[in-house]
């Protein structure tokens, strides 16, 4: 049998998701032809430790140098730890995104996938994005596909929204009627803003906290709402999509709600959040019929409760579906992978801003 008929059977696949929450790796297997999904596998989470977590976000923004190797080496040796627990087929390694400028410099995901490849003996795709951006594409969202294939694995028949809520927030318009994700109308992506990012900066600095664990510290405080109209005067919301963000690039978001306490600003950080949700959802081709939402910010009952009396639709966590919200990013990747190793696109116009559909990720084998 060919290589390429090969690769066209299903096949688990382990994906590996660090995102811009900085709270540690999650790792999925799938079992998937890169086209459907046909099992859901294990996972594991592996946190980083707060003096990992400083190394990585003191490189945040950072294009190279010390500061940039030492990130490097705590994402390659946390991931190498929890990934070899599994025994996939394939491993798609999204690495950590320390700078996204896709208009300037391009795009910056630390890890080596090669010497992955190496250390654990399994077939790697790495460096997602690059292609993307070299095409003129934002290099992200890049979940969209895998979130066109999860709209089919649960039958969905009416258009559908799934919002990520992670450090960034992004949002996947998919119309479930289309055939493929290139289809035109099938697909509609960006980032809608911050997310979960300010919030957990601002906790850390003043208080020490990770995050507002179930939004405990904003449902003791109230909108400033100059601040939250300060926000959406921000250019990036007028922006017609496929558009995307750096982690840090509403950093000054901070200095909006430095006069106010800890309660207010949490608030005031979140009902930001929401905003911005909300605000992206005028781009969409025709209003949702429900939105599903994914990422840590699914566990805030505050900021879904924003949501909910903002949006003319239901808004439920991906667990109500019969998803799982903390997997699903690294889900994601292990569904890319195994279209980069069938040579299938895993963005296109709609999703990016990409010039075509092009099939990003480079294939290291041990």
């Amino acid at each position: 049998m060919s290589r390429a008929a090969d690769q066209a059977k299903p096949m688990w696949v382990l994906g590996a998701m660090s995102g811009t929450s900085l709270d540690g790796v999650d790792a999925a297997m799938l079992r998937t032809d890169g086209e459907s999904i046909f099992e859901f596998g294990e996972t594991a989470y592996r946190p980083y430790s707060d003096s990992e977590r400083d190394v990585i976000r003191a490189a945040l923004g950072h294009w190279e140098g010390p500061i940039v190797d030492a990130a490097t080496q705590v994402v390659q040796s946390a991931h190498a730890e929890i990934l070899a627990q599994f025994q996939p087929d394939l491993i798609g390694f999204h690495g950590q995104t320390l700078a996204h400028a896709p208009r300037d410099r391009g795009t910056l995901q630390v890890g080596d996938g090669a010497s992955l490849a190496n250390t654990l003996g399994v077939p790697v795709v790495w460096d997602f994005r690059s292609a993307d951006v070299g095409m003129g594409g934002e290099g992200a969202p890049l979940a969209p596909f895998y979130h066109f294939a999860l709209a089919h694995h649960i039958k969905a028949d009416t258009p559908l929204m799934f919002l990520n809520l992670g450090g960034v927030g992004n949002v996947t318009y998919v119309d479930p009627r289309k055939a493929q994700a290139t289809d035109t109308d099938a697909l509609l992506a960006f980032d809608t803003g911050p997310a979960n990012a300010p919030v957990n900066d601002l906790l850390t600095a003043r208080l020490g906290l990770p995050f507002d664990k179930n939004g405990e510290i904003a449902a003791k405080g109230t909108i400033e709402t100059g601040a939250l109209e300060l926000f959406l005067s921000e250019p990036y919301f007028s922006r017609i999509p496929p558009k995307s963000l750096d982690r840090n690039d509403f950093a000054e978001m901070i200095t909006l709600v430095a006069e106010l306490n800890n309660a207010d600003a949490a608030a005031t950080l979140t009902g930001m959040c929401a905003a911005a949700v909300v605000t992206g959802m005028g781009h969409c081709p025709e209003p949702p019929c429900q939105v599903l939402v994914t990422g840590g910010g699914r566990l805030n009952p505050v900021l879904m409760e924003m949501l909910a009396v903002s949006l003319d639709c239901p808004v439920v966590p991906v667990e109500d579906v019969g998803l799982n919200g903390d997997m699903l990013e690294a889900q994601a990747f292990a569904f890319l992978a195994a279209r980069v190793a069938r040579g299938l696109p895993t963005s296109c116009p709609s999703t990016t801003g990409v010039s075509a559909a092009v099939g990003g990720g480079t294939l290291s084998r041990p």
